[in-house]
């Protein structure tokens, strides 16, 4: 942004420039579809400029309201060799051509070796320790996904908070946040904000601004499915109690709750991972879980109270067949354990929603989706 006239007397061009070869025109309002050609030039674009601005100031801004509030930072590792989602998207880790002759009778670590798809089971070990901690940190999905909400390398938010029961105040603290931080960056952002709720999605400041006086609507599962059941609109995926809310359904439950973040709260048991806190509730078996979801985007966070009773845990792993692996997990809760819950929030997603960013390749850096790693 440029804050001032400058009434030079003699200028020195210290770097020159072809300005007809270069590919970002002045005075010219580019398409972010177009930009995302130039990884190496489109941080000179005033749009990327303010949108790494943004960045900055979220970022630091994430940290302050978790130090702020007690909790420890933790540097969970890139490389892992578990798989925290259960899905299988992994990215495995192998090693150069000129080590494969070396490494082809082991792995280079004696086990199968990938990056991470989340750093919260580590952050439940820390937990153990230091009560509430959390990670901010790149995270990886081997999704062969082009939509505009998914990439290959994002940044996730994650806590784990020890001593708590209730699934209400893990969503507090998604809720806190997300406010703490939205109006922090409008606040010391209000130049670089404005370009994107002017040029890019005007009316969005308003919305946010509305947001931020309101609480967030709870509805359960269950409840959400009978919504969607009812809907007038069609939806390619038929709503069933059982199968996993689409983005179609995700984006209608927050229209429907009057375009208002929105926490869906406990799921059906077989839909979530082994590491959701069991409700015991009867026929339809659910887990203590919850997505926040806001519009637009859809889900934005993912969380649960972790379960922390032993036998319900070794029954759940026995039964996938994951005893063995997650002996060290299964270790926390023999060794003294406590009710504890946490979340993730996945940040471009975040910056998606209060900037009105259609597409998440346009609110990281250097994207990388599947079939594209420019640099």
């Amino acid at each position: 942004m440029q804050n001032m006239e400058l009434k030079a007397e003699t200028i020195h061009v210290v770097g020159p420039c072809n300005a007809l070869l270069f590919p970002l025109k002045m005075k010219e309002r580019h398409p972010l579809e177009y930009v995302r050609q130039f990884p190496h030039l489109r941080c000179r674009n005033n749009t990327l400029g303010s949108l790494l601005r943004i960045r900055s100031e979220a970022t630091a801004s994430i940290h302050s309201f978790f130090q702020d509030n007690g909790y420890v930072h933790i540097h969970t590792p890139i490389i892992t060799s578990n798989d925290c989602e259960g899905a299988g998207e992994l990215f495995e880790i192998g090693v150069s051509n000129e080590a494969k002759e070396s490494a082809e009778k082991t792995h280079f670590f004696n086990v199968p070796a990938f990056l991470t798809v989340s750093g919260q089971l580590h952050l439940e070990v820390m937990a153990g320790a230091f009560t509430h901690v959390f990670t901010f940190g790149p995270t990886f999905r081997a999704e062969n996904s082009q939509s505009r909400r998914h990439l290959a390398e994002f940044y996730m938010v994650e806590a784990e908070l020890s001593f708590t029961e209730s699934l209400q105040d893990i969503m507090q603290v998604m809720e806190d946040l997300f406010k703490t931080v939205t109006s922090t960056v409008l606040s010391k952002c209000p130049h670089d904000v404005e370009l994107f709720h002017k040029y890019v999605a005007p009316g969005q400041k308003g919305r946010l601004e509305q947001m931020l006086k309101k609480r967030f609507v709870t509805i359960s599962y269950s409840e959400a499915v009978e919504i969607l059941k009812q809907a007038s609109q069609a939806f390619t995926f038929k709503p069933e109690w059982g199968c996993d809310l689409q983005t179609e359904h995700e984006k209608y439950l927050v229209k429907h709750c009057g375009e208002v973040p929105v926490f869906v709260i406990n799921y059906p048991y077989d839909l979530k991972p082994f590491y959701m806190r069991d409700n015991e509730d009867g026929p339809q078996h659910t887990v203590a879980a919850v997505d926040l979801l806001v519009p637009g985007v859809g889900e934005l966070c993912g969380g649960s109270l972790r379960e922390e009773r032993l036998p319900f845990l070794e029954s759940r792993l026995q039964r996938l067949g994951l005893a063995d692996t997650y002996q060290w997990y299964l270790d926390l809760r023999k060794f003294g354990s406590v009710p504890h819950g946490g979340f993730g929030m996945g940040f471009e997603r975040y910056l998606q929603y209060i900037l009105g960013v259609d597409n998440i390749k346009d609110v990281i850096p250097f994207p990388r989706f599947s079939h594209s790693c420019l640099l």
